[in-house]
């Protein structure tokens, strides 16, 4: 499976997360074990995955998965830029009005006097803590703050989570012969969205589900 995201600004930002999320759940087989492990449990018995199914099971650790993947790949690395309305001083620097300000939240989500260990993929971090990313936290925010806040997030992660979810529960995920999950390249490409620099290559398997003792 060839697993690279479409050049569509309608969809590049959640596609862009869901190929990072399978390159580092690649990349740490634990992680990866552990996710579904709790998928499989929690739709034991289905063939497929609904909405309603989806809606009604508690996948913390998925959750745990979405959120380390938008920290450490956030989506948008400059956010929405913003212009200074009046002039003003900030920190001791004076800002004139009309002033155009971009906010490097890539840089936030990988800083070290925020996160341990910031430059690897760690989602036990959002265990046992109310780190979200609804705009409260300015140390993670990956959909931005405020007024000018993603208006899709809700709706995105929850696409996100499902689509996970789903590959997850179906397929068990293989690296081609003689590829290590070390080897897998997480660089990034420029550009406005933070998208892989190159395509994710790995082989699904299926799993063949028995809806009675599966």
């Amino acid at each position: 499976l060839w697993c690279h995201p479409p050049r569509d600004a309608g969809s590049d930002t959640s596609s862009t997360t869901l190929t990072w999320c399978m390159t580092e759940l690649i990349r740490y087989p634990a992680t990866m074990a552990r996710a579904q492990a709790e998928v499989r449990e929690a739709f034991k018995g289905k063939t497929t995955i609904t909405e309603d199914d989806f809606a009604r099971a508690n996948l913390s650790y998925l959750t745990f998965v979405v959120k380390e993947a938008l920290r450490l790949h956030c989506p948008v690395p400059l956010l929405v830029p913003r212009k200074c309305r009046e002039t003003c001083q900030v920190m001791g620097y004076d800002i004139p009005k009309g002033t155009c300000v971009f906010i490097n939240v890539w840089a936030i989500c990988r800083d070290a006097k925020y996160w341990e260990d910031a430059e690897e993929f760690k989602p036990e971090r959002f265990e046992n803590t109310s780190l979200d990313y609804k705009g409260t936290n300015y140390e993670f925010l990956p959909f931005g703050s405020g007024r000018r806040m993603c208006p899709g997030t809700n709706l995105g992660v929850a696409n996100m989570e499902l689509a996970l979810a789903s590959l997850l529960y179906q397929f068990d995920w293989k690296l081609p012969s003689g590829v290590e999950p070390k080897d897998v390249d997480v660089g990034e490409a420029p550009g406005l969205i933070g998208k892989k620099n190159t395509g994710l290559l790995v082989h699904p398997v299926s799993r063949l589900f028995d809806p009675v003792n599966a």
